[in-house]
């Protein structure tokens, strides 16, 4: 053999191992993508797979094509939600024992009630990071105002966030040198500016959309990526383009008792809800609908036209998601989980958030004509919120089943669809682990990126979604959880609620998930038993009792 011939093998044999190196490299890493969707302060049923009567064909298609979650409870409010969504353990072990907006002095720098995610806890992100995924996060945050707390740095590599926990949904209120109040970070870095066209679940959504894009680096493998799009529809002041506003124009007029009744009707129909199953009474404040005066009706059906119209919205948005990830070819691949934080929101403007948000009210312009602007600023009331927690006792804020359980299901990639709904008992706290289940990664790790951090509590649902009659918790497993002087603490179908008042209640949820019929006297041996449960969970968890009740719609 020639030295030429040697050296002309030796080179082809390079370049053959190299564009062998390169194929490996640019190969799709097959782990499924994950994308978690929440909506803020949606309402059980405002979905039409829920029952509701509102435009959301994007959100209906991916709930019945995988599992409607009708057991799935989460914190009663949106921040302390989020901490047990991204760690997987109880809000006031990750540092949101209350919202950080409503911490008592009694509990001021007390461990547990930081008011934002504490650096002891692994975010999702930071753990799928770790093994190789793209984290991806776009709207909003309420887990940490600071640098250090921003979620560029707990492990979100690419990331467009409103740090706090609500906002002018047209941006109106991002600039500090006009007096914005609202703060949002790219990559860490302080916004000033907003796009001109910008609509909270637009933009929230276009952010996305660009992070998925983006193109890896050259020579580096395709990785599989985590989306977490944090909307903050249809959370208050309710504003939502003109053009959906209309769109519901009349839907609303018969009132809010009328809607309770059909979307309760329709709920039995879509076999989510049992024939002979109690509605829990609503507690209105003004009374029925019919008690109304004519123009508090007009004002009031206004109010839900353009709530229903940022549903619609946000359910758009879900669907340009959707097809971006069909046209780029990874929505096969990708493991869709869609949630509420908490309960619909009953705060009304005028008598129970009147004190709450004089600031924004002050300012507002909410003639008839303008309502829905961003120069408006509302809410809308118990009436429509507890026709969205039907059959549940209350709404947000609270421990009952109202203010916690909360809309969800999981589709996608593996995910084969079930009829009607599955009851069984789920936690916001879960999703961490069933997700990393879902990537190969360990749920039980306890240190990341170098450092030491509490274990998740959640559990998995990665067996259950394979088997419908495996069990995520057992008859004997106890949950307990707080909020605001609100506690409750489940055992298989027994719950024993204290919705603030100090008075310990006890129901057979199975049986009455409305927590109709207190069995307290029946079984006080039961409501005993789970009372002391509790104790010795408020003990575990460092629970700190507040002084005053800062907030109760």
């Amino acid at each position: 053999m020639t030295h030429g011939s040697r050296f002309a093998r030796l080179l082809f044999a390079a370049l053959i191992g190299a564009a062998a190196t390169v194929g490996s490299a640019q190969a799709k890493d097959r782990r499924p993508n994950l994308l978690v969707i929440v909506a803020d302060d949606l309402g059980y049923s405002d979905l039409g797979a829920f029952g509701g009567e509102i435009r959301t064909p994007n959100l209906d298609k991916l709930a019945l094509n995988g599992i409607r979650l009708a057991g799935f409870h989460t914190a009663p409010t949106c921040s302390p939600t989020r901490s047990m969504l991204l760690s997987g353990t109880d809000n006031h072990r990750a540092g949101l024992g209350t919202m950080a907006e409503m911490i008592r002095p009694n509990q001021q720098g007390k461990s547990g009630y930081e008011g934002y995610l504490r650096s002891d806890v692994a975010t999702l992100a930071e753990r799928l990071g770790a093994r190789g995924y793209r984290t991806l996060l776009s709207g909003k945050w309420h887990l940490g105002l600071t640098p250090e707390q921003d979620p560029h740095a707990r492990g979100f590599e690419r990331s467009f966030a409103l740090l706090q926990g609500g906002h002018n949904h047209f941006g109106t209120d991002a600039d500090p040198e006009k007096g914005g109040r609202a703060t949002y970070t790219e990559q860490g870095k302080r916004l000033t500016q907003l796009p001109a066209d910008f609509y909270s679940s637009d933009t929230f959504a276009t952010r996305l959309i660009e992070f998925l894009g983006e193109e890896p680096a050259s020579g580096k493998p395709a990785r599989p990526f985590f989306g977490y799009l944090a909307f903050t529809a249809p959370h208050w002041p309710l504003q939502a383009p003109a053009e959906d506003i209309a769109r519901y124009k009349g839907r609303y007029d018969e009132g809010f008792d009328v809607l309770r009744e059909r979307r309760l009707a329709r709920q039995r129909e879509l076999g989510i809800l049992g024939p002979d199953v109690a509605a829990h009474t609503p507690r209105n404040r003004d009374g029925s609908w019919d008690s109304l005066t004519a123009d508090q009706q007009r004002l009031a059906a206004r109010n839900m036209e353009i709530y229903a119209a940022m549903v619609d919205r946000l359910d758009q948005n879900v669907g340009r998601v959707i097809e971006t990830l069909r046209a780029s070819g990874e929505l096969d691949n990708t493991v869709v989980v869609f949630l509420a934080d908490n309960g619909a929101e009953a705060l009304d403007v005028e008598t129970t958030g009147a004190q709450m948000l004089a600031a924004p009210l002050k300012g507002a312009d909410n003639g008839f004509a303008n309502r829905g602007t961003a120069s408006s600023y509302l809410t809308y009331g118990a009436g429509w919120a507890q026709a969205a927690t039907a059959p549940s006792w209350l709404t947000k804020g609270y421990q009952s089943e109202g203010g916690t359980r909360a809309v969800a299901f999981i589709s996608g990639a593996g995910i084969v669809a079930r009829k009607g709904a599955e009851t069984q008992y789920l936690s916001v706290a879960d999703i961490a682990p069933t997700l990393l289940d879902l990537a190969g990664a360990d749920a039980k790790a306890t240190r990341v990126a170098g450092r030491k951090v509490v274990p998740i509590t959640g559990r998995s649902w990665a067996a259950w979604l394979k088997n419908a009659n495996a069990r995520v918790y057992g008859a004997d497993d106890g949950v307990g959880s707080e909020l605001f002087g609100s506690r409750a603490y489940r055992r298989g179908d027994w719950k024993l609620t204290d919705i603030g008042d100090g008075i310990w209640r006890l129901f057979d949820i199975a049986r009455d998930p409305g927590e109709t019929r207190d069995l307290s006297l029946a079984h006080p041996d039961h409501k005993a038993e789970l009372a002391a449960a509790w104790d010795r969970y408020a003990q575990d968890v460092g629970v700190i009792l507040p002084d005053a009740i800062p907030y109760r719609p």
